[in-house]
This record gives structure tokens, C-alpha cells and sequence, in this order.
């Protein structure tokens, strides 16, 4: 599925990040995929990102949209047809205000997107955000934190340079079409990359608290970073193919409150 490159502002981008055993990661991934590790685990996280502008290269950002979207991701490795070891990351459930992306997403421009309600107050520092999603009983998403210039202690990235190099370096998304083979794909250019750190007061997602597919103690939260006012591009990436399709996308069949 191929779009002409998508210019515009990220206004704000949170990664919220956590630690998963590798053997769990991979049950949910498709098989051309493994787990990108740090150390000993798997990485997975939700991407919140407010996209401003947002319109096809060369168009008047006069003409651009506003959305908030959410990506419930885990990283990856994988080989491409020339034996290459690529990075980015798989991405189960895409979430989003736009109703015109909800409508596209799947069709026009890589990945399924569900209409979700997004509620943010974003001010003096203070981030609370929650996203209400058709079926799901609990907030999908719930998130409140504070912006800070201390990295975690308890993280296992090493420093803010390390997380920032880890996800700087997988920019690459792919999504699975609903019952299909077809894995596509979608990269983010960032000419300016910079993050800071948030401090987390309350992190719920009811994909990564449910249990059923991410059982007791097989992830916790690490950490999260912050992006602010950053030009970018999203380009189309080439489409693979996994070994079986997705007929049942674990995030669409099973997030729930625990």
C-alpha cells in the first residue's frame, strides 16, 4: 500500500515503554517478526501522538489536519530478502480521533484505525490523557505524567541517550491487514530527533494489562519519553508477507480492564 510522503508537526509524542518477557512478546507477533531485546527483554509501549498539518509534501499547510492517535507497538528485528538484519516495530492496534483517518486507515494509508474518543489536558508541564474505545469497558488508555529532566533509575536503557538511540534507530511500522498475509509498512523521518523524559504518575493500557495475553509479571513499565514540536515526514515502506494471516488481532479480541 503505497501514499505519496505525508508531511506536518508532531505537536506532542509520548512513548510510553515497558519490559516484556521475550517468549510472550513473540506470541503476538507474526512470524516474519522476533523481538528487538534490550539485555534480557522485549520492548513494547504505546506511541500517544498529536499530529498537526498533517497533509500529502508540496500541499499549503493550510489544508493539513489535526488528529491525536495512539500505536499500542512492540519492537523488532527481522531479515529482509537480501539476508539484512532491519529494526522497527509491529503495531497490533492503532487508535484515532480523526474520523477521516479511521475511514482511510486500511485503505488509502497503511493500518486499520479505530475511532476512539481522546481526552488530553496538556498544560504547565502536566500531561493527563485518556482514550475511550468502542467495546472496551475501561479507558484504553490512561496516562498521567509530568515532565522532568530525570531519566529513571529503574530503567534497564543504561541513560536517556540509550532509549533515545533505541527508538530513534525503529522507525519502521508495520501493520497486518484483517485476515490477510500482507504485513505493511510506514516510516517515520525526523531530520530533528530529540526526546526528554516524562515522570509517570498513573500508565494503564488495557491491551498490556490484560492478562490473557501478557500473563502476571511478564511486563512491567520502564519508562516513558516526550517529543515536542518536531517536523516530520511519513513515507511508505515496502510490504512483506507473514507466514499465516492475523485472523484474529489480539488487540481488537481481547483488551480489557484487570
Amino acid at each position: 500500500m503505497k501514499i505519496p510522503a505525508i508531511t506536518g508537526i508532531i505537536r506532542r509524542r509520548i512513548l510510553l515503554n515497558y519490559r516484556v518477557a521475550p517468549d510472550v512478546a513473540q506470541s503476538v507477533l507474526p512470524s516474519r517478526f522476533r523481538p528487538k531485546l534490550v539485555g534480557a527483554y522485549a520492548i513494547a509501549g504505546v506511541c500517544l501522538i498529536r499530529l498537526e498539518g498533517i497533509r500529502p509534501k508540496g500541499i499549503p499547510g493550510s489544508f493539513g489536519i489535526t488528529s491525536e492517535n495512539a500505536a499500542h507497538r512492540i519492537a523488532v528485528e527481522w531479515e529482509d530478502d537480501e539476508g539484512r538484519t532491519q529494526q522497527g516495530v509491529y503495531i497490533p492496534r492503532r487508535d484515532t480521533s480523526s474520523r477521516l483517518n479511521a475511514l482511510a486507515g486500511g485503505r488509502v494509508f497503511p493500518g486499520v484505525h479505530h475511532y476512539s474518543k481522546f481526552t488530553v489536558d496538556d498544560h504547565n508541564g502536566r500531561i493527563s490523557l485518556r482514550i475511550l474505545a468502542e467495546g472496551i469497558e475501561a479507558p484504553l488508555v490512561h496516562l498521567e505524567a509530568s515532565e522532568t529532566e530525570v531519566f529513571p533509575e529503574t530503567s534497564i536503557f543504561n541513560s536517556l541517550a540509550d532509549s533515545s538511540q533505541f527508538f530513534e534507530s525503529g522507525c519502521i511500522g508495520y501493520s497486518a491487514r484483517p485476515d490477510s498475509c500482507v504485513l505493511d509498512g510506514l516510516s517515520l523521518r525526523v531530520s530533528d530527533w530529540r526526546v526528554s523524559p516524562l515522570a509517570i504518575q498513573i500508565a494503564r493500557s488495557s491491551y498490556f494489562d490484560n492478562v490473557s495475553i501478557f500473563p502476571a509479571g511478564s511486563i512491567v513499565l520502564d519508562h516513558a519519553l516526550l517529543m515536542r514540536d518536531i517536523p516530520h515526514e511519513w513515507h511508505s515502506e515496502p510490504t512483506m508477507n507473514s507466514e499465516q494471516p492475523l485472523a484474529a488481532n489480539t488487540a481488537d479480541r481481547a483488551p480489557q480492564s484487570t
